[in-house]
């Protein structure tokens, strides 16, 4: 039918060890599940080449980044993304000289690098103290404009802030997608953000008009710890959002899975232009949100 523009998106999710190639290995294998189920773009979860390190404080775990450029992770995936024609935003530890981040490389459809996002919120918190390691990222937020959409991909804690899935449908992207690790708190048992964690991404899908895409990892992961051990319970969850906020692909708190959905990006750029939300925006008014305290800024 003339004026449609279907695109099928997924989110991997999986359990992951403290192999490399081990991990590697089985996102290749879900990615190509995806392929077969018919999926466009596939998102794989944060951090996945290992467990995530960022449990703990250690020095040694810096070992486990490496440069942007001849990432064998990167190169690996670019070739598994032109054999199947398929997009892949791919997460891994930089190492740029002295500098360390939390980066996607965003691989099209043709194995080409369109470039990288270095993660921007960077959290601060028992279990995930991943100020420790990564600097803040530099990059801003982009938008890549891939064979089948124009995505923007930002990271995990990046999710909770409004800002930034907002920040990315003004440059005008069609599809959101957030690899993430999240889990249990270790220093409370009795949290579970996950109901949370979901509503928040619904609220940018739903805010936007633009689907969006989580991708969390499952499994009990335990890091030793300069205090001794430290656990978490990743609780999966991975789902798949429409344009008004709902749910429309569901993973579980435990098992690996390929989520899959099919969007009409013509149909919904009709319906976010209509339903008015940009075209009424007043970013004049906005200035506040320049600030930390709330403050006017001065001009």
């Amino acid at each position: 039918m003339e004026g449609t523009r279907k695109v099928v998106v997924a989110a991997l999710q999986f359990a992951c060890s403290d192999s490399v190639s081990d991990n590697v290995a089985a996102a290749e294998r879900l990615v190509r599940a995806a392929h077969k189920k018919g999926a466009n773009i596939i998102l794989i979860q944060e951090l996945f080449e290992g467990y995530y390190f960022c449990q703990a404080q250690r020095a040694d775990f810096f070992q486990r980044a490496k440069p942007y450029k001849g990432h064998p992770t990167i190169l690996r995936m670019q070739k598994l993304a032109k054999e199947l024609g398929v997009v892949i935003p791919l997460s891994f530890f930089e190492e740029a000289n002295n500098a360390h981040y939390n980066s996607v490389a965003i691989i099209d459809a043709d194995g080409t690098d369109l470039g990288l996002y270095r993660k921007s919120h960077i959290p601060d918190g028992p279990g995930y103290q991943e100020k420790f390691y990564f600097n803040p990222g530099d990059t801003g937020f982009k938008v890549f404009t891939t064979k089948f959409a124009k995505i923007g991909v930002a990271i995990c804690w990046d999710q909770w802030f409004p800002e930034a899935a907002r920040a990315m449908a003004l440059q005008g992207a069609e599809i959101l997608l957030y690899p993430t690790a999240i889990g249990s708190e270790p220093q409370d048992e009795g949290l579970d953000s996950r109901e949370h964690w979901k509503r928040v991404m619904q609220g940018h899908a739903g805010a936007n008009l633009v689907p969006l895409v989580a991708s969390n990892r499952v499994g009990k992961e335990i890091i030793e710890t300069e205090h001794g051990e430290s656990v978490i319970t990743f609780y999966g969850n991975s789902f798949i959002a429409g344009p008004t906020g709902e749910i429309v692909a569901l993973a579980n708190d435990k098992d690996e899975d390929v989520l899959i959905a099919e969007f009409d990006l013509e149909i919904i750029k009709t319906q976010r232009y209509s339903w008015g939300v940009f075209r009424d925006r007043r970013p004049d008014l906005y200035k506040v949100l320049l600030t930390l305290d709330g403050s006017k800024p001065s001009l």
